[in-house]
């Protein structure tokens, strides 16, 4: 699959100035919509985990020219949430309310074609951080 690095790289700049609105709304549509997993941040600073998800977020779009760096980067940040009780069936939940916030920040940029651009980096990236998963525990 191929990404549409530049439509990627200018949406998240385009963003990237309401980032602390962009995290607000992320983590306000995931616990509405999937109440489930707002037990896996019960003791979780969210001020620092904002903060952490949208640096995880710029790292991806700096190194989507850089695929050795995000694949290391992106599956190593799987391999960790694993610890944190996050399962393979987390991944369409948070992956839906990202694209629902980043549409909502983008406001009227927002169309098919960048929801297309999201969903799949965002495929990819789970693809990544599942095969790490998957390595991290045949090796152990």
């Amino acid at each position: 699959m191929s990404l549409n690095i530049e439509l990627l790289e200018t949406s998240f700049q385009a963003v990237s100035p309401r980032a602390d609105d962009l995290m607000d709304i992320f983590y306000d549509k995931l616990f509405a919509q999937h109440p489930q997993v707002k037990s896996l941040f019960e003791t979780v600073d969210m001020a620092k985990q904002k903060k952490q998800l949208f640096a995880s977020l710029a790292l991806v779009v700096r190194n989507l020219r850089k695929p050795e760096v995000l694949t290391d980067a992106v599956g190593k940040l799987g391999i960790r949430h694993v610890g944190y009780g996050v399962r393979a069936e987390h991944y369409p939940l948070v992956g839906q309310a990202l694209l629902e916030a980043l549409a909502e920040v983008a406001g009227g940029g927002w169309n098919e074609e960048l929801e297309q651009a999201w969903a799949d980096a965002y495929e990819a990236l789970t693809g990544i951080i599942h095969n790490a998963v998957r390595d991290a525990q045949r090796a152990a």
